[in-house]
């Protein structure tokens, strides 16, 4: 790692130097770091608050809210500002902690899906030992072991990458620290450790894609032999969501890394890298609403609450504002300074009158 200290970092430049070419791209990324940050959100919010749906499937998928959400924020905001700002240099110790975050969150990914294809297993396999087997114990040591297994390939990847030696104009043709792009920088054969990094770890990947294939093969053989239709109906709608997003993030990954190496940036490398960094987080909580009635009716309970909320303090507002001046301490930043005991009761009464309709 003796270069690091004489490096001074890396410029990141996308498929075209045209400035409106990049403002439209960075609106485009605005748009869908908006929807995936709203959406994954909405999804962890909901699965937090109603009760119905705190039950191991659900536990997992606010995990993966967590994980779809960290994903893209490792890459996209940062882009966004170079886009918008006309800048694309990179700090040394900024890509290597880019590299170290978007790759853990790659792998463990990867493993949380595995394991929440054991969950689908398990439910629909073994219906009467569920809440025995996937206790909150074995399901907080999943999460853990996703993570932990992301965190190690990290650190794996990252020292590999950054141990070799950089030369040329440190550029790279992407927008964010790509470990194929940074291994076109090598000066010698000396990335040879990374690939040998990038091999073990794309035989884990494999391993868990059998894993998950082995899960939905028992699954679908068991669904196969319900006799009620409307179980089978259920059962396909609880692991259909979830095979959805396996395929979605599996093939966007295939497609990424198994593209055949060009020694000059096209469009196609551009869409591709943005099909399996953008488009998961993206569409992942979209799936799950769409597909999921008990998502559905969560998510539908959020939004309801928030509307009577709102709906309840203006109203409640409304009684207390013809009792006040409209110039008169309306603009303080204490409630309590400006609010007498009795306008806060009637504040309290209305928050009452929405706890009684929640229930």
């Amino acid at each position: 790692m003796t270069n690091l200290t004489t490096m001074g970092g890396f410029l990141l430049v996308t498929f075209s130097g045209n400035p409106e070419i990049e403002i439209l791209q960075a609106s485009l990324f605005l748009v869908f770091y908006l929807v995936a940050f709203t959406g994954n959100m909405l999804i962890i919010t909901a699965t937090s608050i109603d009760r119905s749906l705190h039950s191991p499937m659900y536990f997992f998928l606010k995990h993966l809210s967590v994980l779809d959400l960290c994903f893209i924020t490792t890459t996209v905001p940062r882009s966004i500002c170079h886009s918008f700002m006309h800048r694309g240099t990179i700090s040394l110790w900024e890509c290597i902690l880019q590299c170290f975050a978007f790759t853990v969150c790659c792998s463990t990914e990867m493993a949380m899906l595995t394991v929440m294809s054991h969950d689908r297993y398990v439910a629909i396999c073994f219906p009467l030992r569920y809440e025995i087997i996937m206790d909150t114990s074995t399901c907080v040591h999943g999460v853990l072991a996703a993570w932990i297994s992301g965190l190690i390939s990290g650190v794996m990847h990252t020292a590999a990458t950054f141990s070799i030696h950089f030369c040329g104009p440190h550029v790279i043709h992407q927008f964010f620290c790509d470990i194929p792009q940074l291994l076109k920088l090598s000066c010698s054969n000396d990335y040879i450790p990374e690939l040998g990094v990038s091999a073990f770890l794309s035989v884990v990947a494999f391993l868990c894609s059998i894993s998950i294939g082995l899960s939905y093969t028992h699954i679908f053989s068991t669904v196969i032999r319900m006799p009620s239709a409307e179980g089978r109906a259920k059962a396909f709608s609880t692991c259909l969501p979830h095979l959805c997003v396996v395929i979605l993030y599996i093939s966007t990954g295939i497609f990424e890394f198994l593209r055949p190496p060009s020694d000059s940036p096209t469009v196609l490398d551009f869409l591709l890298t943005v099909l399996y960094t953008i488009v998961p987080p993206t569409f992942n909580p979209m799936i799950y609403s769409l597909r999921n009635k008990a998502m559905k009716t969560a998510l539908r309970k959020v939004l309801n609450k928030e509307k009577k909320r709102n709906a309840l303090f203006f109203k409640a507002w409304k009684i207390i504002w013809p009792k006040k001046g409209r110039d008169e301490g309306l603009l303080a930043t204490n409630t309590s300074s400006y609010l007498s005991k009795e306008d806060i009761r009637v504040l309290e009464m209305h928050e009452e009158m929405l706890a009684m309709m929640d229930h």
